[in-house]
């Protein structure tokens, strides 16, 4: 269970909600993980009832169906999910897809689409990475082209989460490809139209119970006004909403690497060698008190990052850097958490292995390492 005895940014309201989601999880969740695992995607049912209970998009406004909450109810979903081991699908729709609609959708869009995302009925995605575009989003190929009252869609999408799930797919795709990044727009795709395909649910090395996918665009229509925003707008819209994905990433590292170290302690405990308990080894709780350290100014950090978006103040680089240093720091504690494992943390039995594969994508996704340090030397 996640301490947050020592915390700085929750109220009496968070924690009363952090008590619901656990007790949801732990009914609705925990016992079905392997199964969901098998399935390669978490049901609907556990969507639909993850909104009843208030689980999906706290911060949409109060007309919508949501609850007009801060962000830091997100923080408390995100959190709690990622501790419990659940992949990173549902803080897609409620930290990253949602924010989108609510921003820059129309009041049809909005009426349309973010009840049933409250309510889990639509499950979202967003189609930004191609194969051959992935962290630089000015090399997006797929193409929108207006005809007449509709756009026409051609191209094609890879390594989108919820893609298989999927009833609303933000697809990014050139408006005006002679413009660059300035013709970049963001379309709109029902799951249902005709000229859109999935592909094969892609076999990852982690993240088991996130249904990720190819998906296709072949001649899709759709009619004009399901274009998000203004034309030709999307980058700016993306990039605007990157230190939002950025520092949900940051928490869910900082939530796994937690999990890691607490799995750590409790097997080294338990676990005997040459005639000891592994903890009392030197070395054990030496790297133990470095994972400690880092962990403490982590949650730190995660506090101050947060009251800063919530407040208004996040730069894009900060967000940046919250998430290059959160998903390092993370894969250094979470590999070490397995290393005193020994051989049984190498098991998929035991909760480490679990927790160590779903890691490894976070220094990927949402703008790789690389990438993140190249915007933080950017602002120096």
């Amino acid at each position: 269970m996640l301490d947050t005895s020592k915390r700085t940014i929750f109220s009496p309201e968070h924690e009363q909600f952090r008590d619901t989601v656990r007790r949801f999880l732990e009914a609705e969740f925990t016992p079905y993980l392997s199964k969901f695992e098998d399935a390669g995607k978490v049901s609907r049912e556990f969507w639909r009832k993850a909104g009843e209970t208030g689980l999906l998009c706290p911060t949409a406004p109060e007309p919508y169906g949501g609850l007009g909450l801060d962000f830091i109810y997100n923080t408390v979903i995100n959190e709690e999910l990622t501790y419990a081991m659940a992949s990173d699908c549902l803080t897609l729709q409620t930290d990253i897809t949602l924010p989108y609609i609510v921003k820059y959708g129309s009041e049809d869009q909005k009426s349309k689409w973010l009840p049933r995302m409250v309510s889990g009925e639509t499950i979202s995605a967003i189609a930004m990475t191609e194969p051959g575009a992935g962290s630089d989003l000015q090399g997006v190929k797929t193409l929108a082209r207006r005809d007449g009252d509709e756009f026409v869609i051609n191209g094609s999408k890879t390594y989108i989460t919820n893609g298989q799930n999927a009833d609303l797919i933000l697809v990014v795709a050139k408006t005006n490809p002679e413009a660059g990044a300035k013709g970049t727009s963001i379309v709109l795709v029902e799951g249902d139209r005709m000229g859109f395909s999935r592909g094969r649910k892609l076999e990852k090395v982690g993240q088991w119970s996130a249904d990720t996918s190819e998906l296709f665009f072949n001649d899709l229509r759709v009619p004009a006004e399901n274009l998000l925003g203004d034309e030709n707008r999307g980058f700016i819209y993306l990039v605007s909403e990157l230190a939002q994905e950025r520092l949900s990433i940051s928490i869910s590292a900082q939530a796994a690497a937690q999990r890691a170290f607490d799995e750590a302690v409790k097997f080294v405990k338990e676990r005997k060698a040459f005639g000891e308990f592994v903890f009392n080894f030197q070395n054990t709780r030496f790297t133990l008190a470095d994972m400690k350290a880092r962990l403490q100014v982590g949650w730190a950090h995660i506090d101050w990052a947060v009251q800063q978006h919530v407040d208004g103040k996040l730069s894009v680089e900060d967000a940046a850097a919250s998430k290059y240093w959160h998903t390092e720091t993370q894969w250094m504690i979470v590999d070490a958490a397995m290393q005193l494992h020994g051989g049984a943390g190498y098991m998929n039995e035991y909760p480490i292995a679990r927790v160590w594969r779903d890691a490894r994508v976070r220094r990927i996704y949402g703008g790789s390492s690389e990438i993140m340090k190249e915007l933080v030397g950017r602002s120096l």
